[in-house]
């Protein structure tokens, strides 16, 4: 029980709490002057290795592995928690102040696209993979696409909030997120018994969208010992997919993509050139 009853109109005039309670303000817009890098390649990626960051990274790292060379990108690193999100060079890409963000300059005008459902659609249908173009198999794809999109608040902002980051641990606000994430894992291990992978036969942007979020959680990713909590070993379907995926090389590279966090042998903080990998690769070796 609580003594807080709610204001007849709501006013921000304290922070909010939290892990990221500096970041947190009820305004959209720029908050400083900063113009965004941009690098050689036509793609330029404006990110941070969140699961909504992984995404695109994984999609870029894919199709450069199916030899699409045109997928060459510059990634660069977009702190959230310093707020480079709301740098005014940012917002004019994504006007959310949210990452990932993409700009395309591979045509006579440039090309801007946010948030990250929308980016995978964009460079599947800019390089014809991953997205089938026939029916009923396209259909099946973006509905496991925007499942996604709109299910993964609640393992995030509803779940990954309360549970991890909140100042204060809520029974009520717990117990509601917890329910609700075990019932989408359970809607995704019940797919999974019937499919390899979401959309069907085909490893696609269904996968590459939910896995960062789902398979991050299934592997004990995410949210501290949230793995235990929620009992995801009992979902073996999402198990066995969600390690599938873990181990395709492109994914393994695009995870360390703009990840400024975690072990440092996982980190390259930006992306330029697929030798990247290699001088990471060498820097560890030599560290060890």
């Amino acid at each position: 029980m609580t003594d807080y009853t709610p204001p007849k109109v709501w006013t921000w005039n304290k922070p909010s709490g939290g892990a990221f309670a500096s970041i947190n303000r009820p305004i959209a817009g720029p908050t400083h002057d900063k113009e965004l890098p941009v690098g050689e390649h036509p793609l330029q990626l404006y990110s941070l290795a969140t699961p909504n960051g992984v995404k695109v990274t994984v999609m870029l790292e894919e199709l450069l592995a199916r030899g699409h060379k045109g997928a060459e990108y510059d990634a660069w690193l977009i702190r959230i928690n310093d707020g480079d999100q709301f740098g005014s060079g940012f917002v004019e890409v994504n006007p959310n102040s949210k990452i990932p963000a993409l700009m395309d300059r591979s045509g006579a005008t440039p090309v801007r696209i946010f948030e990250s459902g929308s980016i995978l659609v964009y460079l599947a249908e800019k390089f014809g993979e991953f997205l089938p173009t026939e029916q009923p198999a396209r259909a099946e794809v973006l509905s496991w696409l925007f499942w996604q999109m709109g299910s993964a608040p609640y393992l995030g902002g509803g779940f990954g909030h309360f549970y991890a980051y909140a100042p204060e641990k809520f029974e009520y606000a717990i117990d509601r997120f917890s329910m609700e994430v075990k019932r989408q894992m359970d809607v995704l291990d019940r797919r999974l018994a019937e499919t390899e992978y979401l959309g069907g036969k085909d490893y696609s942007i269904a996968d590459m969208a939910v896995w960062p979020w789902y398979g991050g959680l299934a592997l004990g990713r995410m949210y501290n010992d949230s793995a235990e909590f929620l009992s995801v070993q009992e979902y073996k379907h999402v198990q066995r997919w969600a390690k599938a995926i873990d181990a395709r090389p492109a994914v393994k590279r695009g995870r360390m993509v703009n990840r400024a966090f975690g072990e440092p042998a996982m980190q390259l903080h930006e992306r330029h050139d697929a030798g990247d990998f290699e001088t990471k690769t060498q820097d560890r070796l030599a560290a060890e």
